[in-house]
């Protein structure tokens, strides 16, 4: 068995290797999220015109991620694998916000749009776990005052989280695999040309098809992520890609 030739390999994940665990994408080709126009539960304008509709909405959400239907799949347990056997610095990004990485078993995740199960206070930005429901009426535990908690979520027109230390990761990335990502989201879909362009990275694309942006990817993987990602996994660790 030859010796993995990676030191640095990050992993970038999307709605994809999600929908294999039952989580529903983030919209449908008519722009619609669960039956909810995307602007009015996603964009801080939605959030202040009606923020009972907002907080229902991801108290829906939260309910669905930890409904016993929803689990890891093999896809987010290679990866796990890959962080716990891989000699060298792993790190996934992910687009998700829902915490099936951390279920899998990883523990060097960065996500960067949010996360489901947090809270936040608009006051103080300070990030509390949440499991439950809240609304407009919800005290939040750092200012004690009505109606400063939000989602953890980044919202349209928001800052994706971890932006600086995502670039330096992909700086020094030797291998950069994007998994179940459309490639259409900036920043996201820039994160290929940014592992390429300091060092002689190696980029592989896992998806269901090819996406518009696969031509930037040295090897495009067709087919679910739970099918494809064991086996790439094997691959890294044997040292034969």
């Amino acid at each position: 068995m030859a010796e993995c030739q990676f030191k640095n390999i990050v992993i970038l994940t999307g709605a994809g290797i999600s929908a294999e665990s039952g989580i529903a994408t983030f919209r449908d080709k008519n722009g619609l999220w669960e039956n909810h126009d995307v602007m009015e539960v996603a964009s801080p304008d939605g959030f202040r015109r009606d923020p009972e509709l907002v907080y229902r909405f991801y108290n829906e959400r939260r309910k669905q991620l930890l409904s016993k239907e929803v689990t890891p799949n093999p896809a987010h347990e290679a990866l796990a694998r890959l962080e716990k056997e891989f000699q060298g610095k792993m790190t996934i990004i992910t687009q998700n916000v829902d915490d099936l990485h951390e279920r899998g078993g990883s523990q060097n995740v960065l996500h960067m749009h949010g996360e489901l199960l947090k809270i936040r206070c608009q006051r103080t930005r300070k990030v509390f776990e949440e499991k439950g429901t809240i609304n407009s009426q919800s005290i939040c535990e750092c200012c004690n005052l009505e109606g400063t908690l939000r989602p953890h979520i980044v919202w349209f027109g928001e800052v994706p989280m971890f932006m600086d230390k995502i670039e330096n990761l992909l700086r020094e990335a030797d291998l950069f695999v994007s998994i179940g990502t459309s490639g259409q989201v900036y920043p996201a879909s820039m994160f290929v040309q940014m592992a390429k362009l300091e060092n002689d990275c190696v980029t592989i694309e896992a998806n269901l098809e090819k996406t518009q942006i696969s031509w930037n990817f040295d090897k495009s993987l067709l087919g679910k992520a739970g099918d494809i990602v064991p086996g790439l996994v094997d691959k890294i660790l044997a040292g034969e890609l």
